[in-house]
Formats: C-alpha cells, structure tokens, sequence
C-alpha cells in the first residue's frame, strides 16, 4: 500500500454515481481517479497503480468481471483490492466476482457514509496482515499467536487442532475477505492430501463450536470470511 493517502480508482459508466463517489473518497484524503468501463480502467490501473478498485459489473465495451479477470492476472495488481459495486443482486453475480478474484461487493444505491465505512475498513485488511505476518493477530477479544501456536478468547485459552489453528489465523490475517474453498484447500491442505470441501466445512463447525458462532461467516455458494464490524 502507498506510503501516502492510498490511491483508489472508481470505475462506472454512470456519471452520477462516479461524482457521488469521488466526492465522498476526496473528502476522506484519497487520491483518486475514475473511469466509465473495464478497457479505460484496465489502461488507468495500469498508469497509476491503485491500492483499491471499486469496480461496477454491468458496463460497456468490457464488464467488471472481465477487467478483474485480466487485472488479477498481472503482477502489478498481486496486492490491490478489487471491490464489485453492483446493483445485481443476484447471487450467481457475487458469485462470479469472488471467483475472478474480487475482495468485496458493495450493492447499489449508494450510501455514502457505508461506502466510507467499508472501503477504510478493507484497506486496513493490508496494514493488519503485514503488522501480524509470523507474528500475532489481535481482533475483539481474540488474540491469535502463530509463533506460539496459541489461541485466547477473552484471556482464556482455546485449543486448536493444527489444521483448525491454521485455518483460523488464515482467515483472521485478513478479515472481511472472502476466501473460497479452493484457496483455503491450497493454502492449508496444499496437494499433499486428498481434501473435499466437505472436510473444510467439519473445520469451520469445529473452529465455531469452540469459538461461538459470531467470527467465520459463510459466504453461499462460494466461501467463508473473518466477520468484523466496520467503523
């Protein structure tokens, strides 16, 4: 992430709904740029590099789920957050968007003050991932320590299975992003074993049976996140 305000570039073919948003992220010290379809965003991306897309879905000349398409699959963009802003609110739309590599969807109409709320709490995704890399993650009253191999909820003590630890710290480095079944299996399983989804979903009952109900939410039909509530 930038040094500086990060960068973040809004892409939409509605003029109102392009002005409501720069405005709002401006206010807020963001620097930001905009584009009305998946070709301009795809060439401004490239020009400025930006810490956080928000992406419509439904545009001409290229949609949203190609231009993440495309986008994930350079290097330049490893890091950058893709947010689908939609007003389709059909399930397989969602569904597509986290497929291709999308962070978050945000439905339309507009409200600003949760547009706000949300997009700053996906940027701290990044700086609570790299303060905690190999190292501790600390989120309400759960404290997490992958040197130690420890898990407290509200000063108490929680013992993990190994592959529970390591399914919780996973999606707690990153809260509020979606993780589907497929990365969870390579990042934890790996190909060393033969896993079903069925075997993530036991450790996901598992992890809520000693944790409670209120941390990893199901995503249907494509995952499972670290809930937090936003500011």
């Amino acid at each position: 992430m930038s040094a500086t305000k990060p960068v973040i570039l809004i892409v939409d073919d509605e003029p109102d709904i392009l002005e409501l948003i720069e405005y709002n992220l401006k206010k807020e010290g963001y620097q930001v740029y905009t584009a009305s379809n998946g070709q301009q965003a795809v060439a401004e991306a490239k020009k400025v590099i930006p810490d956080l897309i928000i992406l419509d879905i439904m545009m001409p000349k290229m949609d949203g789920i190609e231009a993440c398409r495309m986008m994930r699959a350079m290097p330049e963009f490893k890091n950058t957050f893709m947010v689908f802003l939609t007003a389709r609110s059909e399930e397989y739309s969602e569904i597509a968007g986290f497929n291709v590599g999308a962070d978050d969807y945000i439905a339309k109409p507009i409200k600003p003050r949760a547009l706000i709320s949300r997009i700053n709490a996906i940027l701290r995704r990044n700086v609570q991932s790299e303060e905690t890399l190999d190292s501790k993650v600390e989120i309400g009253d759960l404290v997490i320590d992958r040197d130690a191999f420890l898990v407290f909820q509200g000063g108490n003590k929680v013992v993990l299975a190994k592959k529970e630890f390591e399914l919780l710290y996973l999606l707690a480095s990153k809260p509020g992003k979606v993780y589907t079944r497929e990365v969870i299996l390579k990042n934890i399983w790996e190909d060393s074993v033969v896993v079903t989804n069925r075997t993530i979903d036991v450790h996901i009952r598992k992890l809520r049976e000693k944790l409670g109900d209120s941390y990893v939410t199901t995503v249907k039909g494509v995952g499972y996140k670290f809930e937090i509530e936003a500011e």
